[in-house]
């Protein structure tokens, strides 16, 4: 009985040990990075999270607060637009944070998701004076560092 007694702890903590190497595994699959302070909207703030998908994709989550609308700025644009760099320092234009909406215009907050094949190594958002750009303008608003 007294044998019993001593393995049944054991036994606990080796069922609870998978179960936290599956639990942490999960979590380290989720980058998480702070956007940096703007010169630009000082007041902006937020969020990237990148987490690969089951069909190895990266899905990007955006949240931001804080920020202005993008004809508010000075000078005026017309677009927030998301941009990803990836590995070998490729650069793509993943969209455009709608500012009109009545979300961002009344409580300045917006959120953007997407989803890409390459695994970004740093995401930033422009404001353009049109939305459907090639190339980022030199307006950055917000930026993460490198992942």
């Amino acid at each position: 009985m007294k044998a019993n007694v001593l393995t049944s702890p054991i036994k606990n903590l080796i069922l609870k040990i998978p179960a936290l190497v599956l639990v942490f595994t999960f979590n380290a699959c989720v980058t998480k990075s702070a956007f940096l302070t703007s010169s630009a909207v000082p007041a902006a703030r937020g969020d990237v999270k990148v987490k690969k998908d089951n069909n190895r994709n990266y899905v990007i989550k955006i949240k931001l607060t804080n920020l202005a609308e993008v004809k508010r700025l000075e000078p005026s644009m017309q677009a927030y637009v998301v941009w990803m760099e990836s590995d070998g320092a490729l650069i793509k234009n993943l969209g455009q944070i709608n500012s009109s909406s009545n979300m961002l215009s009344k409580k300045l907050k917006a959120s953007f998701e997407t989803v890409s094949s390459s695994r970004p190594t740093k995401i930033f958002i422009t404001a353009e004076s049109e939305a459907n750009v090639m190339n980022p303008g030199s307006m950055i608003i917000l930026s993460t560092s490198d992942f």
